[in-house]
Formats: structure tokens, C-alpha cells, sequence
């Protein structure tokens, strides 16, 4: 600013000099004093361009927070839901996160197989299963639960040690989840289920989720060793795959939608 107003001085003097020289051989033209007038007027408008800068950094600043509280950032995935089912596995809206090192899968895997909850929820599918009579060679009863109950563990050790560490280190796929977090119920829900196909690469590259049909498909030919052999039928095997695939697609819309449900439905803390 002082560069300016002393570069508008010196011309200021230079045209002073100039009438002066003219003022002595003819009359001096009108609009000199214009010309200084328009100078000065420029000059204060530059006087006042700073003490403007801070009202508009205060209006950009409200915009921005108005916009904020209009479209607040989606809720983090929380580690575990409702306190029980373990979510290891996700990323928060909006996260990139780095490829999973060998290591960081395995611990996952080992996490989601040995958690307190694996074997809750092993319990739950066993007593459904042997009330309904799933395998009539295990039989009923509290001995026929037990073998139900070792027969569904393997089964679930077994698929997360094959989808969350052995393939997607050897195929370099990231099977974590990603949450989308904004958008309608629709777009999420299709994106959220698809995610059993699609899974991202060490690249970030979009790819097909080899890690989990795979996967799962390889657990269930392993599984065949150890049921009864009334059904090792095709159709049962084709049963017990779809479920698993099943199960992992409404899980990953569970993970989806479940901080809007906590925030918005249960107001707390997802």
C-alpha cells in the first residue's frame, strides 16, 4: 500500500508540473483537477479494501458453518454395534485408508473368530439349527446342541480366516468395508449389499470380490468333511453358501445404516 500511494504522489507531481508548464505558455485545460480528484478516489478505495477484507472473511465464514449444519459429516463407525456385534472391519465415510498389511488381516480375522460374540451368535444358529432338525444324524437333545455347536464354530472360523486374510493377501484385495454415509436409503442399500462383489484393490481400484465368493465357497467344500453325510447333497451345500453370502451382504447394509439408526432413531452415539 505504500508502494501504491507513493507511485500515486509521484504522478500527482509530475502532473503538477506539467500544468505548471503549460499554465505559462497557454491557459491551462479543465479536468486537471479531475484527474487528481479520480487519483484520490482510487486512492481511498484502496484505503478501504482492507477494513472490507474482514467482513467478508466473517460472512464466508457463517456461510461455511450454515452449509455445515446443514450437511453434517456422516457418524464414524463405531468398533462394535449395540456393544456386541464386532465391526473390525469398517471405515468411516469419507476415510481413505491405507492397503491392510498381512498382519492387520490376520489379527481381523482372528478378532472376528475368537471375539466373545462368535460364540453367542455360533450359539444362537445352533440351537436354531437343532430345533429345527437341520442334520437328523447329529440328532437332539444337549448332545446333539454340542455337535451342532462345534460343527457351526469351524464353519465360521474357517470362512473369515479364507475371506478376511488368506485370499485378499494373495488376490491383494481390501475386504473391509467402506461406509458411503450420504445419499438416499435406496443408493446406500444397493451399494451397501453389492459390496459381496465389488471390493476395492491395493489401488483402489474397484474389482471383483474374489476374497468373498471364493471364500466362502472354498469353507463350504472344507465343511463337507465333517457333516453328516445325509447332507452332502448339492442342494445343501447350496443352501449354507447362499446363507453365508446372504448374511455378509445384510451385515455390511447393517454397518450402513446402523450410526443413522443410533443418531437419529436411538439418539446417542453410535
Amino acid at each position: 500500500m505504500r508502494i501504491v500511494l507513493a507511485s500515486v504522489l509521484v504522478a500527482l507531481s509530475m502532473v503538477s508540473a506539467l500544468s505548471a508548464q503549460d499554465a505559462d505558455s497557454t491557459s491551462a485545460p479543465p479536468g486537471s483537477s479531475e484527474s487528481t480528484t479520480t487519483v484520490n478516489a482510487t486512492a481511498g478505495q484502496n484505503d478501504e479494501a482492507p477494513q472490507a477484507s474482514p467482513a467478508r472473511a466473517a460472512q464466508n465464514s457463517s456461510q461455511l458453518q450454515e452449509k455445515s449444519q446443514e450437511n453434517p459429516p456422516p457418524a464414524p463407525q463405531p468398533k462394535r454395534i449395540l456393544g456386541l456385534m464386532p465391526n473390525f472391519r469398517a471405515v468411516s465415510a469419507g476415510v481413505t485408508a491405507p492397503p491392510p498389511t498381512p498382519k492387520q488381516s490376520l489379527i481381523v480375522a482372528t478378532k472376528n473368530s475368537f471375539d466373545y460374540s462368535a460364540f453367542v451368535f455360533v450359539g444362537i444358529t445352533s440351537l436354531l439349527a437343532e430345533a429345527d432338525n437341520a442334520h437328523p444324524q447329529l440328532r437332539k437333545g444337549i448332545a446333539g446342541f454340542g455337535r451342532y455347536y462345534w460343527r457351526g464354530y469351524v464353519d465360521k472360523t474357517d470362512g473369515n480366516y479364507w475371506v478376511i486374510f488368506v485370499l485378499p493377501t494373495i488376490l491383494h484385495q481390501d475386504e473391509r468395508y467402506y461406509a458411503m454415509g450420504r445419499g438416499g436409503v435406496w443408493k446406500r442399500f444397493v451399494y451397501s449389499s453389492s459390496r459381496i462383489l465389488i471390493t476395492p484393490s491395493y489401488h483402489r481400484h474397484n474389482s471383483f470380490n474374489a476374497s468373498e465368493i471364493f471364500g466362502r465357497a472354498i469353507a463350504q467344500g472344507i465343511s463337507v468333511s465333517y457333516y453328516p453325510s445325509q447332507t452332502r447333497t448339492a442342494r445343501a451345500i447350496a443352501g449354507k453358501y447362499g446363507y453365508a453370502i446372504g448374511r455378509d451382504a445384510l451385515t455390511n447394509v447393517f454397518r450402513e445404516f446402523w450410526p443413522d439408526i443410533a443418531v437419529h432413531v436411538l439418539h446417542r452415539h453410535p
